[in-house]
């Protein structure tokens, strides 16, 4: 009894593995295409992402820009007025 019920479970197995076992012959081709298109996909991500922080830089460079320039002319203005004020108490 024990044999029959090893032989089943056998017979078992093997229909559950069979079908997994005959691959299709495209299935290679299918996972070359699919793999050829995540490499696209990620590629097409990267360049987006490059593209995101050229902007992000550039954007930065801008408001460092005005911000530098601002403050150049703040202390310059400073620096007139103390300039002109020492000049107006010496004479």
């Amino acid at each position: 009894m024990d044999i029959a019920q090893g032989e089943r479970a056998e017979v078992e197995l093997d229909a559950f593995i069979e079908p997994r076992s005959r691959r299709d012959p495209d299935a290679d081709e299918h996972e070359e295409l699919w793999k050829a298109s995540v490499r696209a996909y990620e590629e097409q991500r990267r360049q987006v992402a490059r593209l995101e922080w050229h902007r992000f830089h550039r954007g930065q460079a801008e408001r460092h820009r005005r911000t530098l320039e601002d403050l150049i002319g703040h202390h310059e203005t400073q620096a007139e007025r103390l300039c002109d004020t020492e000049t107006t108490k010496g004479t």
